[in-house]
């Protein structure tokens, strides 16, 4: 039977140790190329409902129906198990890296029922600043072969994250340490990009004068106005259900131990964890759009507590009429921390159809 995710817990109470066989996860074990999975995940109901208290995203899309018909996932329903796929070839509790970059293609909704197949390939290796780097790109395909989303992250594969999180504390608040490892990304070697967006400094300011984007409203989709903001908190509780607590997988987001041998003073939010915060604005933004040609490329550029206060928001950056009739919109997003700076900082674009669906 398909487990809901990469491991199934229940085979612990037979003794099987998950882990078992698996690599020691440090930069001399690396093999470029090498392959992470397959493996097949089912997307069911306690899978979605994990992922919206997790997120605190109750969309009814994901409970009811959705413009797809019927249910489906949220669009970042598969992006961790993506991240964590190289824990099929890696013992995950023995790891204690940083994810420092992350890029998401949204091809097609995850409805509920599907079995996806994740597949991935380590596909570069560096070291910069006495930090060894990692690059993934990965898929999740769903029935038929159907892509539902692709991905391409940068990861310090092993370190102390206590020292990278005090030379990004003690950085600029969109650029720090901890972020500007990652290199350009853009997808490299894959030749995509969506708008062209993807560059230049993200600082978080928009202008106040204008009203709040809408795409249900053209006349509020010019460069500087901001997009729709949300409050969030994420509670050790969510942070845990989200690192795979639930898979006896301890790291640094979830085990209050782990994070203080690694120099932290409590346990810090997976960076993979406040994509899925900027994804769900972003999903109620562009609409079902978003989930067949969104785009999302994010850097993680100070640490997030857990417990810590955060605001999600965004900017429109440029707005294009498209030969089809709709509307492509390219924004800088970002998450900011109860002090002011920017813990995430990135770019999205998705086209627009000249009548959207309301959210």
């Amino acid at each position: 039977m398909t487990w809901r995710d990469l491991t199934d817990p229940r085979l612990v109470a037979r003794g099987v140790d998950p882990e078992a066989g698996l690599k020691e996860p440090v930069f001399e074990n690396l093999e470029i190329p090498e392959k992470l999975g397959p493996a097949t995940v089912l997307v069911d109901d306690h899978k979605i409902k994990r992922y919206a208290f997790t997120q605190d995203d109750y969309h009814p899309w994901h409970f009811t129906d959705s413009p797809f018909g019927g249910r489906i996932g949220h669009a970042a329903l598969l992006s961790n198990d993506l991240v964590q796929l190289f824990t099929t070839r890696y013992a995950a509790s023995r790891t204690v890296g940083l994810h420092t970059e992350e890029q998401l293609w949204f091809d097609g909704p995850a409805r509920l029922g599907d079995e996806v197949t994740l597949e991935g390939t380590y596909v570069e290796s560096y070291t910069r600043r006495g930090q060894d780097y990692v690059v993934m790109e990965a898929t999740a395909t769903g029935p038929g072969g159907r892509s539902v989303l692709r991905h391409r992250g940068v990861e310090i594969l092993r370190t102390r994250p206590g020292d990278v999180v005090g030379r990004a504390m003690s950085g600029s608040g969109d650029g720090g340490a901890a972020g500007d490892g990652a290199g350009d990304g853009g997808g490299a070697g894959r030749g995509e990009r969506a708008g062209g967006a993807g560059g230049g400094r993200v600082d978080g300011s928009f202008d106040p004068a204008l009203p709040t984007a809408r795409v249900a409203d053209p006349a509020t989709l010019v460069p500087g106005a901001p997009l729709p903001t949300r409050e969030a908190t994420v509670t050790q509780e969510q942070a845990s259900v989200f690192s795979r607590c639930g898979e006896y997988v301890r790291n640094v987001h979830d085990d209050l131990a782990i994070a203080r041998e690694g120099g932290l003073r409590i346990p810090i939010v997976q960076g993979q964890q406040q994509c899925g915060l900027v994804t769900a604005v972003l999903t109620r933004f562009f609409g079902a759009p978003f989930f067949t040609g969104g785009w999302l490329r994010v850097k993680f550029v100070q640490p997030v507590e857990v417990f810590e206060p955060l605001v999600v928001g965004g900017v429109v950056k440029r707005v294009e009429q498209v030969a089809a009739g709709g509307t492509a919109v390219d924004t800088e997003v970002w998450v900011r921390r109860a002090d002011g700076r920017l813990s995430t900082v990135g770019w999205a674009s998705c086209t627009v159809p000249p009548t959207p669906a309301p959210v």
